[in-house]
């Protein structure tokens, strides 16, 4: 069998040999006949001459910011207000909660020079803006903690969006939920029986009242209760808790190019009458809103809060 695998290799050298071959031969004996230990070494002399992608490894330049590869940011700046490492190419610092960038209107999207007392775009104040109803000051188009629209073009989104089947949907089940939420379900059986008696009174009441008036036999319609146990009040609330679970689904925000854009949409499609926080997909963290979020851009949505979980709300404040 010595011989066979000597003689093929003879074969093989002894045979016209193309220049890829050649190439390729040789690249294999330069990493067969290198050491471990000197292959380790030019690994980490490449790693130092360059700066390596923590998402697909690619070596990059050192002064690089994001990768050449797969567009990933790779290095870390400061934020200008308080010092706390962030990744380039967010636009608002969770650590201090300010706005950071100055080329770009947080209102609108537009570009800045960077020296403009307001946007030429929109008009609004570079140094922020305050809520008319909760006297927030805000640095963004919708404010972050009552959510009114504070510009024009916030309103109209607005308007526009509330047009949708799916935010009238939407609304429609919130209003459901909240007629729900301050129900009064019965709490023992002399509930019941206290709510049958109320309804034969308001029979005899209305009876008299038709006979009085020359009404011989008179038709009294029955007064439909809509109180119930707590155990059919929760799941009525369960269900139409699901019921908006899946629309808010639906308008969930997809990853764009604007961080400014996310925002606004996120704003406009939150509905009044029920308590949410916005889940991120940059971190899968818990907001109040994404005003409170670095990177929107990369999407989210708004979740239905519980009882007693503002604690997991990360930027509350």
């Amino acid at each position: 069998m010595t011989n066979d695998f000597n003689n093929s290799h003879i074969e093989d050298f002894d045979s016209p040999i193309r220049p890829q071959q050649m190439r390729e031969r040789t690249q294999y004996t330069q990493v067969t006949n290198t050491p471990p230990v000197q292959m380790q070494q030019q690994t980490l002399q490449q790693q130092a001459a360059g700066k390596a992608c923590p998402y697909c490894g690619a070596i990059n330049d050192p002064e690089a910011m994001f990768c050449a590869q797969c567009g990933q940011p790779i290095s870390k700046t400061t934020c200008p207000h308080c010092g706390a490492e962030i990744d380039p190419d967010a636009d608002f610092c969770e650590v201090c909660h300010h706005y950071i960038r100055k080329d770009v209107c947080s209102y609108c999207g537009a570009h800045l020079s960077g020296i403009e007392a307001y946007c030429p775009e929109c008009g609004s104040p570079r140094g922020g803006m305050v809520c008319p109803t909760c006297h927030t000051l805000n640095d963004f188009a919708f404010c972050k903690k009552c959510g009114t629209a504070l510009t024009e073009s916030a309103r109209q989104l607005v308007r526009e969006l509330h047009k949708s089947p799916d935010y009238q949907e939407l609304l429609e089940i919130v209003r459901d939920y909240s007629k729900l939420e301050n129900a009064l379900p019965y709490n023992s059986e002399r509930d019941v029986l206290r709510e049958q008696m109320s309804q034969k009174l308001r029979e005899r009441v209305l009876s008299l009242l038709a006979k009085d008036e020359g009404v011989a036999e008179p038709v009294i319609p029955k007064a439909e209760s809509k109180r119930m146990t707590k155990e059919e009040l929760e799941e009525q609330k369960s269900v139409k808790l699901k019921m908006l679970s899946a629309i808010l689904d639906k308008l969930a925000v997809p990853p764009t190019a604007s961080p400014v854009q996310a925002r606004n949409y996120a704003m406009a499609s939150k509905p009044v009458g029920v308590r949410l926080a916005w889940v991120c997909n940059y971190k899968h963290a818990m907001h109040s809103s994404p005003c409170g979020c670095a990177k929107p851009q990369l999407g989210g949505k708004w979740v239905i809060l519980g009882k007693n979980s503002t604690e997991e709300i990360k930027d509350d404040k």
